[in-house]
């Protein structure tokens, strides 16, 4: 062989090495980079996620979206909580009252009031630290109320103070009607529990009390007395977030045309949220914070332009609320890290031998995707269908009343998880089963399923199992 061409050959052979040598080293600096690049857009993911949802339950819990130029400023509810004594007027609402229309009390927040912090936990427990303070409180004074609220230890209220000290304005937030408290110190005192419905509230009670209505009267075209009387039928758990809309204060069978309050947990993964399905969460969001809260924002759902569906809603341009500077802009900014907080809030789980009897839920688990044919469209683990989970009133044997106040006029399969919390007020959009066992004969009926009594009751414990 050519000595010449041997040491060309080798040559190469070897530059060929050094090459492939480099390509490995840059291939592996490339591939570190790129894993790095990972890793941080990973790791960026999670940060991003876990900020806004700090923010979102901020929002939930505290933002009044600029409403109490609604609720205080406009209707004046403040003077009415403050009372003649705290130069607003009548009686005041003092705790008791307070309590006894489902407002709940943050003894976390009441604690830390002042201090920055919670007391130490040597110095005893919660309870026992939430009774002391308790006990040194008039809870029959408004003026402990006014107090409540300057320690933002009223669940789902604002208090807004002069500087004096003086309550001037009040708002709400989302908490109001979907928080409520664990009652570790006292019945409605307790540890915030957030998505879960607040089935002791009563909102057209507390709206009651606002000294001046005449603007809900005249966007309604009718008298106080009259919105009196609406507000006075809605009862505990209860909220009509369409009367703004189309003005039915009423069913034609003479009962409340208001729902119950829906919980906001276990909503990850269901495509429509509201009994009739109105919309996603965020949409939801949208429409309850500026056209029920009255917040600051800007709202479009050109649905709501109908004046034969929506005649109050259509006259007042409420499908296009008016564009809006977006510094003063209080809601739509607020949209994502609300709906991801919303997004994150896990139903709670139900305890076995207290809540439900397991031998009982087991038979009833198999009832439930076998004869009773429920998992047909409580699909589990989302309990309501996957995609379009919307139903024709006649499909599941109900009068459309509800479903014909929503664009759509169809009703919203309800997820499942966690009905052990809200049994309350009754179950399906108005309540109007008062127990589980009257929709298991519902749709034993409907269905025609021929359920034997034992069925029926396993299938109850199963549902509360959820």
């Amino acid at each position: 062989m050519n000595k010449r061409f041997f040491t060309r050959a080798s040559g190469c052979a070897f530059a060929l090495a050094l090459a492939f040598l480099a390509a490995r080293s840059v291939t592996k600096v490339y591939a570190s980079e790129d894993s790095e690049r990972h890793d941080s857009h990973a790791d960026a993911t999670l940060r991003n996620a876990a900020r806004m949802i700090a923010e979102g339950r901020q929002t939930f819990r505290f933002d009044t979206f600029g409403d109490e130029a609604f609720w205080g400023d406009t209707l004046h509810l403040h003077e009415a909580i403050k009372g003649a004594s705290l130069g607003g007027v009548g009686p005041g609402v003092s705790p008791k009252t307070a309590l006894s229309v489902g407002l709940k009390v943050d003894i976390e927040a009441l604690l830390s009031h002042g201090n920055g912090h919670l007391e130490r936990r040597d110095n005893g427990s919660l309870r026992e630290r939430g009774l002391a303070l308790l006990s040194q409180v008039n809870l029959d004074d408004p003026a402990t109320t006014v107090a409540l609220l300057r320690a933002n230890a009223v669940v789902g209220l604002t208090g807004f103070f002069d500087a004096s000290g003086g309550l001037r304005s009040i708002g709400i937030q989302c908490a109001f009607c979907h928080s409520v408290v664990d009652d570790v110190v006292a019945p409605g005192v307790g540890r915030r529990l957030d998505g879960r419905a607040n089935q002791d509230l009563n909102v057209g009670a507390i709206v009651s009390l606002a000294p001046n209505l005449m603007p809900v009267a005249n966007l309604l075209g009718v008298d106080v007395p009259t919105v009196l009387k609406v507000l006075g039928a809605w009862g505990p758990g209860k909220f009509d977030a369409e009367l703004l809309l189309d003005g039915k204060g009423f069913r034609p069978d003479g009962k409340t045309a208001a729902t119950l309050i829906p919980p906001a947990f276990g909503l990850a993964g269901v495509n429509l949220h509201t009994w009739t399905g109105w919309g996603s969460v965020t949409h939801w969001n949208a429409f309850v914070a500026n056209l029920d809260m009255h917040g600051k924002g800007r709202f479009f759902d050109p649905r709501l332009n109908d004046p034969v569906q929506f005649p109050i809603a259509a006259a007042n341009g409420f499908g296009d609320l008016p564009h809006i500077n977006p510094d003063d802009d209080r809601i739509t900014k607020k949209l994502p890290a609300l709906h991801l907080y919303q997004l994150s809030l896990p139903a709670p789980k139900p305890e076995p031998g207290k809540d439900f009897d397991p031998a009982a839920a087991k038979r009833g688990d198999e009832l439930f995707s076998g004869k009773a044919g429920c998992n047909g469209c409580h699909v589990e683990p989302l309990w309501t269908e996957p995609g379009w989970n919307m139903h024709k009133a006649e499909e599941v044997c109900v009068d459309s009343f509800q479903a014909d106040r929503a664009p759509d006029h169809r009703y919203r399969t309800s997820p499942l998880a966690g009905l052990f919390t809200h049994q309350k007020n009754g179950f399906y959009h108005d309540g109007r089963f008062a127990k589980l066992d009257d929709v298991v004969n519902h749709y034993d009926s409907c269905f025609s399923l021929s359920l034997s009594d034992q069925e029926k009751q396993d299938l109850v414990q199963y549902l509360l199992s959820l």
